[in-house]
């Protein structure tokens, strides 16, 4: 399926957001969208100490899709072909927009690279095709801002 992922900004504050998988790539996703005020929950077998100790709302069990009620959008970070596609297809029965990690060609949305400070945020995108590109560029214009 051909993919070309359009940059908008939407507002997540206060949305329910659901992360799946409790590692350190589910972590990382969790900081980045607590920077806009996103509830975040996580849903994994096995839950890593900074997401239990981060304060949010975390359960600690398999994924099934029951769990989907309420959410606005769902990240998967488990790295299982078989369970994202799973979570693909719930998440799209159930009007969840869905995002895999690393595997654009699942994802109804990709995360580009991102720099916020207070309203200021600076966004690149690869298309869901080049992470560290992006991250480089998108480096480059908060330097050349000079925003810390």
């Amino acid at each position: 399926m051909k993919k070309n992922f359009l940059p908008i900004s939407i507002n997540i504050a206060d949305q329910k957001i659901l992360i799946v998988g409790g590692g350190q790539d589910a972590f990382k996703k969790l900081k980045i969208l607590q920077r806009f005020d996103a509830v975040v929950e996580i849903l994994a077998l096995k839950v890593c100490e900074e997401i239990k100790n981060s304060g949010v709302k975390y359960f600690e069990t398999a994924y099934d899709k029951k769990y989907l009620q309420n959410y606005m959008m769902l990240y998967s970070c488990l790295n299982n072909d078989e369970l994202d596609k799973q979570i693909v297809k719930d998440c799209k029965e159930a009007g969840v927009l869905v995002n895999i990690h690393d595997k654009p060609d699942l994802c109804q949305f990709v995360s580009p690279a991102i720099h916020k400070q207070g309203n200021i945020t600076i966004a690149v995108a690869s298309n869901g095709e080049n992470v560290y590109e992006s991250i480089r560029i998108r480096n480059l214009i908060k330097d050349k801002l000079q925003i810390n």
